[in-house]
């Protein structure tokens, strides 16, 4: 079967850059088509970001039963149901997929389910997965393909031994004895769900600390919390050799500083070591497009080497991250609609990528935005630092979790936000005030006599800004 659509606007995947660009450009009023290969919502929502939450929201239930006696409670023979935690982790997921669609219907844009690939520079065939084609033609499109785990060279993912994120999220039991290659958000949140479900963990990561792109002292708060409960840590350490077979995985690991080897067994490999971008099969190179390292060049709001063809999300150079993606893909709609002559008034504010916020959510959470201390070293900056540990958070002591800091790193002449990290209870939502004030250029001075509330977490925010001056009161 074939037939034939036109649309000013095709978004090619639909992700949280594809769905919510098609909302945007369908909001202003443009007749927009979303062609996505599988479920709406893409890889965060269906296998990444949502249910991973779930998983870790389970985990985080079970070690505070754990201590319920420290709060007065008697909460016996406390255990973890890994089947039903996993049920419960895909039914969140289908329910915010069944969002996405009910988006789409409300916003008037069509669906179409299939693999699309480029034709000519204004034509895409989509194939389904029953072999069925369609046609379709537009004015522009916008390209959402996202990306997929990056595999090794010598460890290829087989869904047994040897797991991608995707395949370590519905196992059908905990692993007993697991390795995780790459301590990034991926590996870490990994490391502490399958730990809380009794686990022994090994993490190997190549750079000298966990989370190799946060602050090295807030990593090292993270380090020191995952060695309390066991989970074992070779740091500066890579992957040699690796030998798969039907009773699990032996690896080879070298220590990049000694040269020193060690073999370990293990039952299973969860390998979290990037991420590639979904260009290579959709006939990017035949129209002009052009891609630098698999990844698609652009100019402006989005715009590729085709003038017609933007693309936004994890197949552009930018920073992997699904609120990234979502505002690249508002500002890709909106660019569109002024060159269609689009009566609405739209003022497009390009995003500052020097302060988007990344968030990792094991337990401690931690989140920052902007640069390190030793990057902010490394650039030239004369800084200052403010901390405050959440030991004197009076909150943080009510709620029994005062692991952790805010730290703040601010130029020492005006008081400008540099940078911010936090590790601990609230971590990931603590960071918006600080993502705000640096955007806003908000100073030290100006947090710092902002009146929180209390008793909150947020106050950490206030009082290591107010470290900053010197003037923290509670430490």
């Amino acid at each position: 079967m074939s037939n034939s659509n036109h649309f000013q606007v095709i978004v090619i995947g639909g992700g949280p850059g594809g769905y919510v660009a098609a909302i945007r450009a369908a909001q202003l009023g443009l007749q927009t088509c979303v062609v996505e290969r599988d479920k709406l919502g893409g890889v965060c929502l269906n296998w990444g970001c949502i249910p991973t939450k779930a998983l870790l929201e389970s985990a985080h239930v079970l070690e505070h039963l754990k201590e319920a006696s420290k709060f007065g409670i008697s909460a016996d023979n406390v255990k973890a149901d890994f089947e039903a935690i996993i049920k419960r982790s895909r039914s969140v997921a289908d329910q915010m997929a069944k969002g996405v669609e009910f988006l789409m219907k409300k916003n008037k844009v069509t669906v179409v389910n299939g693999e699309a690939s480029f034709t000519n520079a204004k034509t895409i065939e989509v194939k389904s997965n029953t072999g069925e084609t369609s046609t379709l033609t537009a004015d522009y499109f916008i390209l959402a393909v996202g990306a997929k785990n990056k595999s090794l060279p010598f460890l290829p993912f087989d869904g047994k031994r040897v797991l991608s994120a995707r395949e370590a999220m519905v196992e059908p039991k905990a692993i007993p004895n697991l390795a995780i290659i790459g301590a990034g958000a991926i590996g870490v949140e990994f490391a502490d769900f399958y730990a809380s479900m009794g686990s022994k963990v090994t993490i190997i990561e190549y750079q000298d600390h966990l989370l190799p792109n946060e602050d090295k002292e807030i990593s090292g708060v993270l380090e020191r919390s995952f060695k309390k409960r066991g989970i074992e840590q070779y740091l500066s350490y890579g992957v040699e050799t690796a030998t798969v077979s039907e009773k699990g995985v032996e690896l080879t690991l070298l220590d990049r500083n000694s040269a020193k080897k060690e073999k370990l067994n293990f039952d299973k490999v969860i390998v979290g070591v990037g991420i590639t971008p979904n260009t290579t099969a959709i006939g990017l190179d035949a129209i002009g497009v052009k891609l630098k390292n698999g990844f698609v060049e652009y100019v402006g709001n989005y715009k590729s080497t085709v003038d017609h063809i933007y693309a936004i999300g994890d197949c552009i150079p930018t920073p992997s991250l699904a609120h990234v993606a979502s505002a690249e893909g508002i500002r890709a709609a909106e660019d569109i609609s002024i060159r269609m002559g689009n009566p609405h008034h739209i003022q497009i504010q390009r995003l500052n990528y020097a302060y988007i916020p990344g968030c990792t959510y094991c337990h401690p959470e931690v989140a920052s935005v902007g640069l390190s201390e030793d990057k902010a070293k490394a650039m030239g900056h004369d800084i200052k630092v403010g901390k405050f540990p959440f030991t004197a958070s009076g909150r943080a002591q009510a709620q029994g979790d005062t692991t952790g800091m805010v730290k703040i790193v601010s130029d020492a002449k005006h008081g400008e936000i540099l940078g911010a990290h936090i590790i601990g209870p609230g971590a990931t939502e603590l960071i918006a005030e600080l993502t705000l004030g640096a955007n806003m250029e908000i100073t030290v001075r100006e947090l710092a006599n902002t009146i929180h509330a209390h008793p909150t977490l947020a106050e950490g925010i206030m009082e290591s800004a107010a470290a900053v001056l010197g003037e923290a009161i509670n430490i």
